[in-house]
């Protein structure tokens, strides 16, 4: 899909930590930055995907390269803050409409549950709960999510949407979109990157 990020950058997100609201271009205005629009702050995936950018957030910081994300609602925020899974800025936006632009699609009660069968997803289950990442059922259950890498002053450089709720955007991927490949040392990062599976079917 045609992303524009010009209306993207006019949407409002409110900070997990102090309720302040501000506009997305924001991230974008005086550094490079990566959006991740997470599905639902009590989701294991969620926090899964969250615990693995932790490998790449030193890199993302010695490189002047912001790190956001981004939940639907407000419900289960501060866990989320409070057990430290995501080392970087925490928002949650104002109106749905964001990730409805972004293309992010909802899964109905039939396809979120199918979709929690796939061997991405199981494997993906498999590994937060070997983690210990729990998770709850507060919340909407049904958005998928996406990232955003954008370089500074507004140049899209990656637009990802999920197509399954363990679809997440490899580590190396994000940092090859900021020409730095090479500092991708999985050997020597905190948590080894699960098995990418890719999965060709679509939830709706």
């Amino acid at each position: 899909m045609s992303t524009d990020i010009n209306e993207i950058g006019s949407q409002k997100v409110k900070s997990v930590i102090t309720g302040e609201s501000t506009e997305l271009r924001s991230f974008w205005q005086d550094q490079n930055v990566v959006i991740i629009f997470f599905r639902r702050w009590g989701c294991l995936l969620c926090r899964l995907w969250a615990r693995e950018l932790a490998e790449i957030a030193p890199v993302l910081q010695n490189n002047n390269i912001k790190l956001v994300g981004v939940g639907v609602e407000e419900v289960g925020s501060k866990e989320f803050v409070d057990k430290k899974f995501f080392d970087g800025d925490l928002y949650y936006v104002e109106n749905l409409s964001t990730y409805q632009k972004l293309g992010f699609k909802k899964f109905n009660v039939v396809s979120i549950i199918s979709s929690l069968f796939w061997k991405q997803s199981r494997d993906a289950i498999f590994k937060g709960q070997g983690m210990g990442l729990g998770g709850d059922l507060k919340g909407d259950w049904g958005q998928t999510g996406g990232a955003l890498l954008v370089g500074k002053g507004g140049n899209l450089l990656h637009h990802f949407v999920q197509h399954g709720p363990g679809d997440h955007l490899p580590n190396l991927e994000i940092l090859k979109h900021f020409g730095l490949e090479n500092e991708y040392k999985p050997e020597t990062m905190a948590n080894q990157s699960r098995q990418d599976v890719q999965c060709t079917t679509e939830a709706s």
